[in-house]
């Protein structure tokens, strides 16, 4: 952080601070704004003099944290933040003329003229093509699920699947990921006793129940959720590479399999539940020469694949012979 940000612009760093993680504690408000603890209590006292309503609690939850009700100054954006946000939202879904775009338009609006000025410019003529394969959830499941994984609450979900099957589960919900424009719920489920992974688009309906949960220590949802993604599916997938496991690996993603050596070479084992896509958008990206031992579906899938490029750089003169 600058060394040269006034005491009041350190103070609305803490306030910034305090809104995304209430309970925090001065030391950690130090250490977020390379401070000493003195400082940052210094900081606290001058938000409390602005009349902003900070609460402070003792003991090992506590911590400093705003007063519910408590009226916030307006949310000032730098020019980088202003762009930034307008990227994102861009990149997550084109900002057409629902929700997004509405919130989006709010948001521009509200920035001064000096920062507006460009965020406007570039939602006006950048677009984006909607990613065919991500999807939008309920914002009420989603605040729903987000809510009860703050407090770690277990919940009762209804789900559809993709094959239109629907049934109820009760989950502890560990996170809530978001991977390549698609929406997850990383839980525990308590009907499978095992761990699961909710298309959140697919959960018709999520309910806090009276039971807490703790989920399991260091975990990191994005690694979970991206290798439990290669687990479990319908069609079993064994690739045998004529490579080394380092020159692989960099072109496996998780939801491939586990990749394990096998002689000068290795082999990746796991399953799928669209062996066209695993054929078409995953192997045939690697560069790198591979024999598919397992299972049938796949071997079916390359096999078609395979005949299609074939019969892409076949002659003219072979293919009218061929009819």
């Amino acid at each position: 952080m600058p060394s040269d940000l006034s005491p009041t612009a350190r103070a609305l760093r803490a306030l910034e601070i305090l809104q995304t993680r209430p309970g925090t504690t001065a030391a950690e408000i130090a250490e977020r704004l390379e401070v000493t603890e003195r400082a940052a209590r210094r900081y606290i006292g001058i938000l409390r003099e602005a009349g902003i309503a900070v609460d402070s609690a003792r003991g090992p939850h506590g911590g400093y944290r705003l007063q519910r009700g408590t009226r916030l100054p307006p949310v000032v954006f730098t020019q980088a933040e202003a762009l930034v946000l307008v990227m994102a939202v861009l990149d997550g879904q084109p900002a057409d003329d629902d929700l997004v775009g509405t919130a989006l338009g709010k948001v521009i609006q509200a920035l001064p003229e000096s920062v507006g000025r460009q965020a406007a410019a570039l939602r006006e003529h950048a677009a984006a093509a909607p990613d065919r394969r991500s999807t939008r959830p309920d914002p009420a499941i989603i605040s729903a699920l987000v809510a009860a994984v703050a407090i770690r609450r277990r919940v009762l979900v209804t789900y559809r699947s993709g094959a239109g099957q629907e049934w109820e589960a009760e989950v502890d919900p560990w996170a809530v990921v978001v991977r390549h424009g698609r929406w997850y719920l990383l839980c525990h489920s308590h009907r499978a006793a095992a761990l699961r992974t909710y298309r959140v688009d697919r959960i018709l309906a999520a309910q806090q129940t009276g039971y807490g949960f703790e989920p399991p220590d260091g975990l990191d949802p994005v690694a979970t959720l991206e290798e439990h993604l290669g687990t479990g599916w319908s069609f079993a997938t064994r690739v045998v590479f004529d490579a080394p496991p380092a020159e692989v690996a960099p072109w496996i993603r998780p939801p491939m399999g586990r990749l394990e050596p096998v002689g000068e070479g290795c082999v990746l084992t796991g399953s799928t539940n669209n062996p066209a896509m695993y054929a078409q958008e995953w192997l045939a990206t690697v560069p790198f020469a591979f024999r598919v031992e397992g299972g049938p579906e796949l071997r079916t899938a390359v096999a078609k694949l395979a005949a299609r490029l074939t019969t892409a750089l076949a002659d003219r003169d072979d293919q009218t012979m061929a009819y």
